[in-house]
Formats: structure tokens, sequence, C-alpha cells
């Protein structure tokens, strides 16, 4: 199982990522291990995540995500509110 997430800094920054794991992931993002990006803008939550069966669709989606800007971002976000 594959994983795309994007996560809520605590500067209101969004960084999208993917994983087979993501508790973990999220664990090393905290910690400040997992990327240059989250060493600097302290993530806060999981605003989004989709599973993934294959790793080439996760990563497919995760380019698609990042290749958008932040309103689409935002708007994007808003049309797949997580429950909670």
């Amino acid at each position: 199982m594959w994983f795309v997430y994007i996560i809520k800094c605590v500067d209101g920054s969004l960084y999208t990522g993917f994983t087979n794991n993501l508790e973990k992931r999220f664990e090393k993002h905290k910690s400040g291990t997992a990327s240059k990006y989250t060493r600097s803008h302290k993530p806060e939550k999981i605003v989004f995540f989709k599973k993934f069966t294959s790793k080439i669709a996760a990563l497919k989606k995760e380019r698609e995500i990042k290749k958008l800007t932040r309103k689409e971002k935002l708007s994007f976000l808003q049309s797949h509110k997580m429950p909670g």
C-alpha cells in the first residue's frame, strides 16, 4: 500500500510527499529527518492522504499535486476534506 499525503506546516505552507508507511513518515517529518523542507518548516498535521495499490500510481498523483499552485492546492484540499 502506498500513500500520497499533504502536510500543513506551522507557518501555513504545504508539503506533498508519498510513502508506504504514513505514520512512520510523518514521525520522521516531525523529527526533522524526512526532508530538508520539513526540517525548516515544522510540520503541524496531515491534511490529506490517499491510498494507492501501486507505487507508480502514487508517484503520478504526487507529481500532479506538486504541479499545482498554492491557490489550486487549497482548492484541492477544500474538495477533498478529511474527516475529523
